[in-house]
């Protein structure tokens, strides 16, 4: 079996794309994944499959959420395998930065951060690597232009999360099968 995590785009937040986690649980159940769990309310959610797909286990969900439910969003999934190897390849931690002010935006295709001068957003700090943007924002995403321009570009969709909730599903993931 194949521990995977999918992160919903958009879900719970600012009152829009209300998605209850038991309803996620019955959606991604339903479609014949196994061992499923959620964590906190911003759709994200760990279970096992003997499919091997990201991609196709993302489209199949996507598929599913928006048949059964009013929310029609993007869903990026992830095998434990690649969470590992984000996690690992974070270049800000090996900098010593503390990981209070990390995110991670997870993208459907390769990352790009084409057409931004990412000095000029000092002290924030963002770093493409295959299909990962890791993000330094001293002050938080909340108020972060770099962020912003980011979500602004078109060049892939994609979902963020905090360090804390990446490492977190990644230690559920571990403790799956």
């Amino acid at each position: 079996m194949t521990v995977m995590v999918a992160l919903l785009r958009g879900v719970n937040v600012g009152g829009h794309s209300k998605l209850a986690m038991s309803d996620l649980r019955d959606v991604i159940s339903s479609c014949g994944y196994k061992d499923v769990r959620t964590y906190i309310q911003s759709g994200n959610a760990v279970f096992t499959t003997s499919t091997r797909s990201s991609s196709a286990v993302a489209e199949d969900l996507r598929a599913a959420i928006a048949l059964r439910t009013s929310v029609n969003t993007e869903v990026i999934v992830r095998t434990r395998s690649e969470l590992e190897k984000a996690v690992a390849g974070n270049p800000f931690l090996a900098r010593g930065a503390d990981p209070a002010q990390l995110h991670l935006v997870f993208t459907s295709e390769r990352a790009t951060l084409s057409g931004l001068d990412i000095p000029s957003y000092a002290p924030e700090a963002a770093i493409a690597s295959g299909r990962h943007i890791y993000l330094l924002l001293p002050n938080g995403i909340g108020r972060s232009k770099l962020a912003a321009d980011i979500a602004r570009t078109k060049d892939a969709t994609g979902t963020v999360r905090n360090w804390r909730t990446v490492t977190m599903l990644l230690e559920m993931m571990s403790k799956t099968v």
